[in-house]
C-alpha cells in the first residue's frame, strides 16, 4: 500500500510539471486572468478521481517489459503519456457532462455547473483536447514512435467522439423509440464511447514505447474491447443500483433515455404488459416515472441477471486471455480483469492468481 501511495505521489508530481509548462506555453500570451483560469480549470478536471487510467499505462509498460529494469527516462515518459490519457479523460468528462446535463462528477458539481463557468466549459473541453498534442510534441517528438503515437491518440479521440454522437442521437426528443435499443447497438456505443479510450489506449501506448507494432496485437485488442464493453455494462448497472456516495455521481440514464444495458436486457425479458410500462415511463425526468422503471427492474430480477452476465463474461474473457501465447500480455489483461471485477465489488469472482498485480480502472464517462 505504501509503495502504491508513493507511486501515485510521483505521478502527481509529473502533472505539476506539465501544468507549469502549459501555463507558460510560448504559443499564447497569457495574462493574469487567463492564466488563473487555466490553472483552476486544469486542477478541477485533470487530476481528479483515482488517476487509474493514467497509472494503468505505467503498470502495463512494466509488465510488458518482462520484469526488466525500466530506465528512469522511460518511466518518466510513461508517466507523461499517462497524463495525456488523463487529459483526454478530463476533456471527455467536461463535455459529456454538458451534453448529458449532469449535476455531479466525482462527488462534486460538474465543471459547467460552477457559477462563473457555464458554457465556457465547452471551450475548456476543447482546450484540454489541444493540450494533449502540445504535451506529446514536447516529450515525444524525438522518439521513433512519435507519429504512431499521434495517430493513436487521434484515432481514439475520433472513435470516442463518434461513440458519444450515436449515444446522443438516439435520445433526440420526439424520436424516442425503445425498439432501437438492441444488444448490437448497446455494444456499439460501449465499444466506441468507452472501450477504446479506457482499455485499448493505455495498452497501445505501452506497446509503442516498447517498439512494438500495434497490428501484431489485434487479437489482444479484441479482448481489450470486449473488456471495455463489459466495463460499460458495469457503469450502466451502477448508474441505477450504485450508491451515489460511492460512485461519485447521481445516475441519470433512465431520465436521459440512454441505451443502457439494463433497459436493453429488460426489453428482452419483459412481457408485453411490462414493456408497455417501460415505454410509458422510460426517458422521463419525473421521479414517479424513474421509480416505476426501477421497480420494474427489480420485479424482473435484473440484478440477478447482471450477476449471471458477470460470471459468463468473466469465464469467456479468461479463456481468451489464457489462449494468448505471451505470458506478460496475459499478466496485463488479467490485471485489467481483476480491476474491472472490483468496480462492482465482485471479489468472489476473482479466481485468478492472487500474485497478479491489479491495474485499477476508473469510472466511465
Amino acid at each position: 500500500m505504501e509503495g502504491e501511495k508513493d507511486e501515485r505521489e510521483r505521478f502527481k508530481q509529473v502533472y505539476q510539471l506539465l501544468k507549469t509548462e502549459l501555463l507558460k506555453d510560448p504559443a499564447f500570451e497569457y495574462d493574469h486572468v487567463s492564466r488563473q483560469w487555466l490553472h483552476q480549470m486544469l486542477d478541477y478536471n485533470v487530476p481528479g478521481g483515482k488517476l487509474n487510467r493514467g497509472m494503468s499505462l505505467i503498470k502495463t509498460y512494466e509488465l510488458l517489459n518482462d520484469g526488466k529494469q525500466i530506465p528512469e527516462d522511460g518511466r518518466f515518459r510513461a508517466s507523461v503519456l499517462g497524463w495525456c490519457i488523463q487529459w483526454l479523460v478530463g476533456c471527455v468528462l467536461v463535455l459529456d457532462d454538458i451534453l448529458d446535463n449532469s449535476h455531479t462528477r466525482r462527488g462534486r458539481p460538474c465543471w459547467f455547473r460552477l457559477p462563473k463557468v457555464g458554457m465556457i466549459a465547452v471551450n475548456d473541453g476543447i482546450l484540454l483536447w489541444n493540450h494533449i498534442n502540445r504535451i506529446l510534441r514536447t516529450y515525444f517528438r524525438d522518439q521513433p514512435y512519435y507519429a504512431d503515437l499521434l495517430d493513436l491518440f487521434s484515432e481514439v479521440e475520433f472513435q470516442t467522439t463518434c461513440g458519444e454522437m450515436i449515444d446522443l442521437l438516439i435520445t433526440l426528443e420526439g424520436e424516442k423509440d425503445l425498439s432501437k435499443f438492441t444488444p448490437a447497438f448497446q455494444r456499439r456505443v460501449s465499444k466506441y464511447k468507452t472501450a477504446y479510450g479506457t482499455f485499448y489506449l493505455p495498452f497501445a501506448c505501452a506497446l509503442l514505447m516498447l517498439g512494438e507494432k500495434l497490428d501484431d496485437y489485434n487479437d489482444v485488442k479484441d479482448i481489450l474491447l470486449e473488456m471495455g464493453i463489459y466495463f460499460q455494462v458495469q457503469d450502466d448497472y451502477l448508474d441505477c443500483f450504485g450508491d451515489p456516495e460511492m460512485i461519485g455521481k447521481i445516475g441519470s440514464d433512465i431520465e436521459e433515455f440512454k441505451c443502457s444495458w439494463l433497459v436493453v436486457k429488460a426489453l428482452e425479458v419483459c412481457n408485453e404488459e411490462q414493456k408497455k410500462l417501460l415505454c410509458e415511463n422510460y426517458g422521463k425526468a419525473d421521479p414517479v416515472n424513474v421509480d416505476a422503471v426501477k421497480s420494474l427492474y427489480k420485479d424482473i430480477n435484473l440484478q440477478d441477471i447482471f450477476s449471471e452476465y458477470e460470471i459468463d463474461i468473466y469465464e469467456k474473457l479468461m479463456a481468451s486471455i489464457e489462449a494468448l501465447p505471451s505470458k506478460s500480455v496475459q499478466a496485463v489483461l488479467k490485471s485489467y480483469l481483476v480491476a474491472v471485477l472490483l468496480v462492482t465489488g465482485r471479489r468472489w469472482l476473482v479466481l485468478i492468481d492472487r500474485s497478479c498485480p491489479c491495474i485499477p480502472i476508473p469510472e466511465a464517462a
